[in-house]
This record gives structure tokens, sequence and C-alpha cells, in this order.
């Protein structure tokens, strides 16, 4: 675990890596972005903002949407996937925000986690991005990006979330947790783009991970002249052989004064 000296050093890092980072999600009141993060689940803030529009035209405030019905809401959010269970939780978070409390999106976490579809990520979203409220959702990103670089080591979102908001102050707590979902959309993706990382100076993962690779690579080493290829691949000719091939004894040469001529010439002989 980081220190909170290097925590907020990280942090300010990953600022820079990515100004003004907020929520994709558009929204106009809590209402909205609490309806929008429960369509978010298992979905892509993109596809949410397209659906949305026209769901916030047909049904303004909880207390319209908790009229509506399932068969009349599916069509409408089909798009976003696990559209039966996300229209019963829409419509039920409508009902329960009329009955509970007055049509409102509570300011705590204890009331927005009663609510259907609300777990801590979603109440942190709406509390921190719509309500003033200190929050810092942990989503799957936040999850992968905090462990690689090391301001956090658990698998459960919760224990993640403590750990986080022990390391920052309050007024940190949203913003950081934007920047670790950009940054685990753009940068440290399951397979993550290092070299582009604002963080490589404090990151566990590269160091341990990317840094240890590079040194473990072998040495480039010349190329060696590639062996034949064919039917006489891996046969050892007589010339590379380490026993060298007997010389032929040469001629002996003519002696001088005997008859004969040297050869190559005629002996002077008819036949």
């Amino acid at each position: 675990m980081k220190s909170p000296r290097e925590a907020a050093a990280i942090f300010d890092a990953l600022d820079e890596q990515h100004p003004g980072a907020d929520t994709e999600l558009h929204f106009r009141n809590a209402y909205e972005l609490l309806a929008a993060t429960i369509l978010s689940a298992q979905s892509t803030d993109q596809r949410v903002n397209m659906v949305t529009p026209a769901l916030f035209e047909r049904y303004p405030a909880p207390a319209i949407l908790a009229k509506a019905t399932t068969e009349e809401l599916e069509p409408q959010i089909h798009s976003t996937g696990f559209f039966r269970a996300k229209s019963r939780a829409l419509i039920g978070m409508a009902q329960a925000l009329v009955a509970n409390h007055g049509g409102e999106v509570p300011a705590d976490m204890e009331a927005l986690t009663a609510l259907p579809g609300v777990g801590r990520k979603t109440a942190n979203v709406v509390l921190g991005h719509a309500l003033g409220v200190p929050g810092l959702p942990v989503d799957r990103h936040v999850l992968r990006v905090a462990n690689r670089i090391g301001v956090a080591s658990s698998d459960d979102p919760v224990e993640v979330e403590t750990q986080l908001c022990s390391l920052l102050p309050k007024e940190r707590w949203t913003r950081a947790s934007d920047c670790l979902i950009l940054h685990g959309r753009r940068v440290c993706k399951p397979k993550p783009l290092c070299a582009i990382c604002l963080v490589q100076d404090h990151c566990d993962y590269f160091r341990s991970v990317v840094q240890a690779d590079e040194r473990m690579k072998p040495a480039d080493k010349p190329k060696r002249k590639s062996a034949t290829v064919g039917p006489t691949a891996g046969r050892v000719s007589k010339k590379q052989s380490g026993t060298p091939k007997p010389r032929a004894k040469a001629p002996a040469a003519n002696t001088p004064g005997k008859r004969g001529s040297g050869r190559g010439k005629p002996s002077g002989r008819s036949r």
C-alpha cells in the first residue's frame, strides 16, 4: 500500500492525464443520474446516454415513473441489456422515492442503498456527482487500476473503497474515482498501455511485471547462417568433416638424360 503522500502524487498525475474527469452519464438532476446509473449496469455510458433522453421526456419525475408498467418500460430500455430486471428496479426505485422520501432522492448512503436496484457504487455516484456529498464509487475499472498501481490491495469493492478513502481527503474522493475509471477505460486496460501512462514511476504493476519482463528478455545475438533445409540437411560433407582427404601422389618427374619425352609429348616411335 502507498502512503498518503505518494497517493497524493499518484492522483495528481491522474488529474494531469485526465483533465476534467467526470461521470460520462448525462443528467440534469439527482433523479436522472440515479436512473441512468441503474441502467448503466452491464452496459456502457454511451449506450445509456442514447436511451435516457426519450426516457426522461416520458418519465420526467419519480411520481410519473412510479406509475409505469414493466410492459411499457422494457422496450424503451431494451438496448441497455438486462432490461427486465432494470425495468423492475427503476419502477421500484421510483415508488420507494414517492412513498418514503416525498419523491426526492435522499442524500444519505443508507437511504439510497435501501432503494431497489441501488448498491454502494450507484449510491456513491449519485452522492458525489449530484448531491454534493463526498463518495468514491468503485467499479471494475477502479478495482483493476487501484490494485495495479498499489493504492489498494483487495478484490472486494467495499474494502477498496475504504482503503482509497483512508489515503485521500474527502474533497478528492469523487474526482479520484472518476480519474481511476477513465484511466481504466483509456490507458490501464486489461492489456495496459503503459507507454503513455503518467503513473509509471509509482506503479507496482509496471515495476514488477512490465520492467521485470523487459529484464528477462534474452540479449540480441548475432544471426547465424541458416542451415540447409532439405534431404541433405544434417549430413556432414567430407569438406566439413575433421578427417582430411588423402592427397594423391604426384607422378615422378622424367630423369634428364634418359630416353623418352616429358608427359604429353609423342615418344618419337612410329607404330
